[in-house]
């Protein structure tokens, strides 16, 4: 199935691994030309020396970017704008948890998680929202967590985070629509990483399969489909929503948990 992403121009921040680097593949795959940033310069130039190997023919840019920072932006969008003319898809993934419950969570921990999760989306979107205006098909894309509707304890500042990027994201879908861009997200589930790989390799019953491992985990967890999810799929639901094959679909906010959501 294609996704009419042919030739058009994806933006991924975010995307020099997990579910950031399989939507690159993705979207690489699908003809699409990109552009990925993540801050972490040799785990940058890894994933882009893996995916000339794998793309060859690919049109593929990877510039470093601090999401946080706003000038960092706006050089990664000249960067994109000089090599590729414009921009079509923004993909909003940087992102991470902060693990601990309320008397662990020291006040810097909620300021932090809150900057991160708004402004990891509203720098890159500022610096690139002209171009994505000027194109046919504008959209953003944001990486989301299920947290934001089924907030979790030990996780209480990035659960809090995570609720106001959704209450943000469903504002902005109403706020750019009239400038042509839609706005969109998915909520993950508990997803594969290298941090569920690390513990793997540390598990105490040295006999379990890979798979037997997180199917454990996934029952524990009370997951309906048993298993974790793979970074490729999210990033499939990413691509949909960025694409022209969800052309009428604006402030979503689309489920990707393997059935773990517990709300209505």
């Amino acid at each position: 199935m294609s996704f009419m992403i042919e030739g058009r121009v994806a933006v991924v921040t975010g995307g020099s691994s997990g579910i950031g680097l399989e939507t690159v593949r993705l979207l690489l795959s699908q003809g699409a030309k990109v552009a990925l940033c993540g801050r972490n310069l040799e785990r940058l130039e890894a994933a882009r020396i893996a995916l000339v190997n794998e793309f060859p023919e690919s049109e593929l840019l990877a510039e470093a970017c601090d999401v946080l920072d706003e000038a960092s932006c706006l050089s990664f969008a000249s960067a994109v704008h000089e090599r590729f003319g414009g921009a079509d898809m923004l993909i909003a993934n940087a992102g991470q948890g902060y693990v601990a419950n309320l008397d662990d969570t020291p006040k810097e921990a909620w300021l932090s998680e809150a900057s991160l999760k708004l402004f990891g989306v509203l720098n890159p979107l500022q610096a690139f929202r002209v171009l994505l205006s000027a194109s046919d098909i504008g959209s953003l894309t944001c990486v989301n967590s299920l947290l934001a509707l089924q907030p979790e304890p030990h996780m209480i500042a990035t659960s809090a985070a995570r609720a106001a990027l959704l209450n943000m994201t469903h504002s902005l879908s109403h706020e750019l629509i009239g400038e042509g861009i839609r706005v969109n997200s998915i909520l993950l589930g508990m997803v594969e990483s290298g941090q569920w790989r690390r513990r793997f390799e540390q598990r105490s019953d040295s006999s379990q399969s890979w798979e037997e491992w997180v199917g454990a985990i996934a029952a524990n967890r009370g997951i309906p489909m048993g298993r974790l999810g793979r970074p490729e799929e999210p990033a499939r639901a990413l691509v949909f929503l960025a694409s022209p094959m969800a052309s009428f679909t604006t402030g979503a906010a689309l489920d990707v948990s393997g059935g773990f959501n517990r709300h209505l």
